[in-house]
């Protein structure tokens, strides 16, 4: 055992704020934008306090920039799933457990048809 205690986990909770936070990262993308772009921002500047030398952070930028763009994009994903879990919990609150995951379900469908037609009309 590689812990000293237990951990239960619910899987229709994870499956419900999975969903949630699909559903808000499809339907706020500006938003979505706007969050990579502040965590971007936020890696460069902090990577750039690690270098002594302005040649030598000049040599390795776009490789960098990039690496961070990337890391941007991945950690954008957490202010979804803290909305999520608000979303989830507020269902299964309301309506119930089975409801959370059902109501999930179609939310990521109708917003992914959503998405779709608006990026059709750019």
């Amino acid at each position: 055992m590689l812990v000293p205690f237990q951990l239960n986990l619910d899987t229709t909770t994870i499956a419900g704020v999975s969903l949630w936070a699909l559903a808000l990262y499809l339907f706020l993308p500006s938003l979505r934008d706007w969050i990579a772009k502040q965590i971007n921002r936020w890696l460069n500047f902090a990577e750039r306090s690690l270098y002594f030398s302005a040649e030598e952070f000049e040599k390795t930028r776009p490789a960098r920039e990039s690496q961070n763009a990337f890391y941007a994009s991945l950690l954008s994903i957490f202010p979804f799933l803290g909305a999520g879990i608000f979303c989830n919990w507020g269902i299964e609150v309301s309506l119930g457990q089975s409801w959370a995951i059902s109501t999930g379900i179609l939310a990521c469908m109708a917003l992914g048809v959503y998405e779709l037609g608006r990026q059709s009309q750019m």
